[in-house]
């Protein structure tokens, strides 16, 4: 029993001791032992009445579905080649199982795709969560929605969160910015779009997901890691003030400009009450005023990193005009033509939605309104501010086209409120005329001034100015400092921290991106062992230490490798990269001491060339039911390929029969190991269950077993995680910060599907006391990251 449901029994018992049981004893279960809040706010409703954002006669039915518990939606992750058979497996078994069930005397309606989502990708139930989690009838439904957005197959996002993405409108070529990506869900599906094409194996794009709390950077890193992309990079910044990136191309240094922008900012959260049901309390004015001027900065730094012709969404989940159209009215302003709206109206088909408002007033939490900022009495001056009022000019209003933003109600389509606003860049913005100042290849001097040349794609003039004698000198040996440093860093191929430590770091300390040299005799064993393809890019490849032993091998795209070794005196890095390899002492005997790891294997599948094992459908069955079967137990065919091959790493590949129709009818490539007499497959135990719930193999019971052992003593928990953690990766230091559901899916858990024991690993690996101490990490921080999953999306 976890931590979390001992302290809620704890709760509820002592509720009874004060006499709270009796009748009231199965509502405290269901509320967590929670006083019931009210969902009332007069102001609120005084607010938003007068503002008029809710048509005609619709008020009543817009509080009533605030009041109502959100329904569930789940999305069906679309970039896998398996997408079509998860929604099979939904729509046949799981689906027609809920038909006629009757939850609590309510109803259970079957789940609906969303209209507006392609491809039936994206359902809603009008389930809510809380019974989802507690109702022993939906217990078998709800296990399926963890271990398959475990596995990173189907993502449980709100349907209004599901909109920015799609309005952004990705390319696999993009280079995206996400500025606010915690908690990550909206990242995901950036990352999917990236990979739309899953024959490519690194899209030329890639996405930057930061965020300016470092804690919640570690849950987004464990949101996309799921996901096991070499071509996304989560960073750690103030997005107010996130900072210019440079690229090499062709040997001289540009300002990276970003194709995509996502701008989802921190907003007073209006409207996610249906959800966050504190916000009915919690709800005043103040909220919003203090919250204008962040969101307008935060959006004021992505348009100056958008490319000329890209597009940057900025959304909030608030109803406020002075989070919304005022921040875009604003940005619109100030910009002089340089950024318009674009009209989206013809995209989403299906998806209901309210225009833009062009008029609005300011109300102080005390209820006092004000039209116009003249009105705005001095001592109120810091609290209102110029920027959250209406523009009076009718000919610039109408110009600016604010109607073209989006606004979500709740009660048209039985969601959360929601605001969009889909923003393109036509030139640069006027105070970035003067741009930034590159290094370049061969740089051009003008008497005693060094002139450089802007970023040419940019479209406008360099105008720099001469500095002074004493400005030029000192600023000529912090930079011949700043060079050699990070010239000796990049001719390493290391990327960290810079020597100087101007930037402030909070949170863990990062260990360092080393790039693998060129001539580094680690990888030969590996490229002869597998036969890799020549076009194979090992510069991508990197550790995560820069002295002893390596004992992981990451994988980046060749664009993140350019944006790493040019950038590392400037961002803080928290996480990047697939791992690909990991090491195994007992390979060395058998020529290569690495081994495959399955979160990398479908990038790495198409570069080799041997030691692949083509397996039918019994046979992969066989090798994710049993811990270490026999060869004896295989088809004959797959004992003849095994019978001449040597011992060590191996790849399981499944190919789909097309004339048996009833198979599964998509490719699996898994990692796996031979053995003297046996071949085992080295998949985590979320994945194993998602291949055999694919292939028709119930997999409830066993999970059921599992969970019988979960509740035995606190001292055979930790010992059964200690067995289970261990081949995780201890360098990864964002393993202190999530749950203990990422320990048991570890890349070599050794942890059976069918029976509750831990399997004997023939490749045993070292720092089992550490992993211990992890192990205990990951249950300590497992309700920190449970309750943070839920702040955002």
């Amino acid at each position: 029993m976890g931590r979390r449901a001992r302290d809620r029994r704890r709760q509820q018992q002592q509720q009874q001791e004060r006499g709270g049981g009796g009748g009231g004893e199965h509502q405290a279960g269901w509320a967590g032992g929670y006083p019931e809040i009210v969902k009332e706010n007069e102001l609120f409703e005084r607010y938003y009445r007068e503002l008029g954002i809710v048509p005609a006669g619709e008020w009543d039915a817009f509080m009533a579905a605030l009041r109502e518990p959100l329904p569930a939606t789940l999305r069906i992750t679309g970039y896998r080649s398996h997408a079509k058979e998860i929604l099979h497996c939904l729509k046949e078994k799981y689906f027609r199982e809920l038909q006629d069930l009757e939850v609590d005397g309510q109803k259970v309606e079957m789940p609906q795709s969303l209209s507006w989502y392609p491809e039936e990708l994206a359902w809603h139930t009008n389930l809510s969560r809380k019974i989802l989690r507690k109702s022993p009838q939906l217990e078998k439904f709800h296990q399926f929605l963890v271990s398959e957005t475990e596995c990173g197959n189907i993502s449980r996002q709100e349907a209004v969160s599901m909109i920015p993405p799609l309005l952004l409108d990705v390319s696999p070529h993009h280079k995206i910015l996400d500025m606010c990506a915690a908690p990550g869900s909206k990242t995901a599906q950036l990352i999917e779009m990236l990979h739309a094409d899953m024959n490519v194996p690194f899209p030329k794009g890639f996405v930057i997901a930061n965020d300016v709390d470092n804690k919640r950077c570690y849950l987004l890193v464990h949101q996309a890691k799921r996901l096991n992309s070499p071509c996304i990079m989560v960073v750690n910044h103030d997005a107010s003030s996130i900072p210019n990136l440079q690229i090499d191309v062709d040997g001289r240094k540009e300002i990276l400009f970003y194709d995509r922008i996502l701008c989802d900012v921190p907003c007073s959260g209006d409207g996610t009450m249906r959800k966050n049901i504190d916000v009915w309390k919690k709800w005043t004015t103040q909220n919003s005023l203090q919250l204008h001027g962040l969101q307008l900065r935060i959006a004021t730094r992505g348009v100056e990193q958008l490319a000329e012709g890209g597009r940057m969404v900025y959304s909030t989940c608030s109803l406020n005009p002075i989070e919304n159209e005022a921040v875009i009215a604003s940005l619109l302003e100030k910009s002089q033509g340089a950024l318009e709206l674009a009209d989206v109206s013809s995209e989403l088909p299906g998806l209901k939605r309210m225009p833009g408002i062009t008029k609005w007033k300011v109300m102080l939490k005390d209820g006092q309104w004000f039209e116009e900022w003249k009105d705005v009495p001095s001592n109120r001056q810091t609290q209102i501010r110029p920027t959250m009022f209406p523009v009076k000019d009718e000919e610039k209003l109408k110009a600016m086209n604010l109607e073209r933003c989006l606004r979500i109600l709740p009660h048209h389509q039985n969601t959360g409120g929601f605001f969009v606003a889909v923003l393109i860049k036509k030139s640069p913005m006027p105070w970035n005329k003067r741009q930034p100042k590159v290094h370049q290849k061969l740089p051009q001097r003008t008497g005693d001034a060094e002139v450089t040349a802007a970023n040419s794609g940019n479209g406008s003039d360099c105008i720099i100015e001469e500095p002074t004698l004493a400005e030029n000198e000192e600023s000529k040996k912090m930079q011949e400092l700043q060079n050699s440093d990070t010239e000796q860093s990049k001719k390493e191929g290391v990327c960290g921290p810079p020597p100087s430590k101007k930037m402030k770091l909070f949170g863990f300390k990062e260990d360092p991106f080393v790039f693998l040299p060129e001539d580094d005799p680690l990888f030969l064993p590996i490229q002869k062992f597998y036969a890799l393809d020549p076009s194979f890019p090992k510069m991508n490849l990197l550790t995560r230490t820069q002295e002893g032993k390596k004992r992981q091998l990451y994988m980046v795209s060749k664009e993140l490798r350019n944006v790493l070794l040019n950038n590392s005196e400037k961002m803080k890095v928290i996480n990047t990269g697939i791992k690909v390899w990991s090491r195994n002492s007992d390979g060395e005997q058998f020529g290569c001491a690495f081994r495959l790891a399955q979160e990398g294997i479908y990038t790495l599948y198409p570069f080799i060339h041997a030691r692949i094992i083509n397996v039918c459908i019994e046979d992969v069955k066989i090798l994710l039911t049993q811990e270490n079967p026999f060869l004896s137990k295989f088809s004959s065919e797959t004992q003849k390929k095994v019978k001449d091959m040597a011992m060590g790493s191996i790849v399981l590949k499944y190919d789909p029969d097309p004339e048996k129709p009833h198979d599964l009818q998509c490719p699996i490539v898994l990692c796996g190991w031979q053995g003297k007499t046996s071949l085992r497959a080295f998949v985590p135990k979320n994945e194993r269950l998602h291949y055999l719930r694919m292939m028709g193999v119930e997999v409830f019971k066993a999970k059921r077993k599992e969970e019988e052992v979960e509740n035995k003593t606190e001292e055979e928990v930790q010992h059964r995680l200690a067995q289970t953690e261990e081949g995780m990766d201890v360098e990864d230091k964002e393993h202190d910060l999530v749950t203990k559901m990422e320990a048991e899916i570890g890349e070599e858990s050794s942890q059976s599907p069918v029976e509750s024991s831990a399997m004997e690993i023939e490749n045993k690996i070292e720092d089992l006391d550490q992993s211990s101490k992890n192990a205990n990490a990951h249950v300590s921080q497992e309700s920190k990251d449970m309750d943070a999953s839920n702040v955002k999306d």
